[in-house]
């Protein structure tokens, strides 16, 4: 009889675990308009958790206007600066801390991938209480692609040294859940970044829970047991 493989729980940040998504959008905001850029705040949520190609791509189509490498490397330290401004407020998502140190106690893996750079990852996880120096993170540095690509959880899953095929991916945007598919992972989605049950479900969520709270009450129907 084979021995049955363990469930592993890959985690998105933004949204996921911590209180964070609108500051980005209001970060993202402020940047725009610093370079004379006008774009309703509505449409930034629409595109938090996509890579940031993406994110600029999108952006342009809907502005109308090309945005140059220069531009977008402004645009980007802009949004780092006026986040920073923001993320000292940041806190965790209700159950968070008590979601990973429950998979952590019971010795189920766990590990984060963000399509954010350590720059602005950093601070917000040092709020979450994880160290990267002895938790697995993987940030937008360490791949080529970011969502809705697989690479952050395939290589988070690598990490870990998990089958990415047994890995839940728990995350609260569709770039999330796109990306699980993509990476061939079960997909769990939370409400606590804006998205709706349909929209998360639509983008191949097998379960939507409100919060990381709400998730570590029902783990057990995602595997998630020693």
């Amino acid at each position: 009889m084979k021995a049955r493989q363990q469930t592993s729980f890959l985690f998105d940040l933004d949204g996921t675990l911590v209180d964070s998504v609108y500051d980005h959008v209001l970060a993202w905001h402020d940047a725009l308009q610093e370079e004379g850029i006008e774009v309703s705040v509505w449409r930034l949520h629409r595109k938090i958790g996509m890579s940031g190609g993406l994110f600029t791509k999108a952006l342009a189509r809907e502005t109308g206007r090309e945005l140059g490498e220069e531009q977008l490397v402004r645009l980007r330290k802009l949004h780092a600066k006026h986040y920073g401004q923001r993320s000292a407020r940041t806190v965790p998502l209700p159950g968070a801390r008590e979601l990973l140190a429950h998979l952590s106690t019971n010795k189920i893996p766990w590990a984060i991938a963000t399509s954010g750079r350590m720059e602005t990852a950093g601070p917000v996880l040092k709020i979450l209480g994880v160290d990267p120096a002895t938790t697995t993170v993987i940030t937008r540095d360490l791949v080529r692609y970011a969502k809705p690509d697989p690479d952050l959880f395939l290589a988070a899953a690598e990490r870990l040294g998990v089958a990415i095929e047994t890995a839940c991916v728990v995350g609260d945007a569709i770039w999330d859940m796109l990306a699980a598919r993509r990476a061939r992972a079960l997909g769990i989605g939370l409400l606590s970044g804006g998205y709706g049950t349909e929209e998360l479900e639509r983008a191949g969520a097998y379960r939507v829970y409100d919060d990381p709270a709400d998730l570590l009450a029902h783990l057990d129907e995602v595997g998630g047991r020693r």
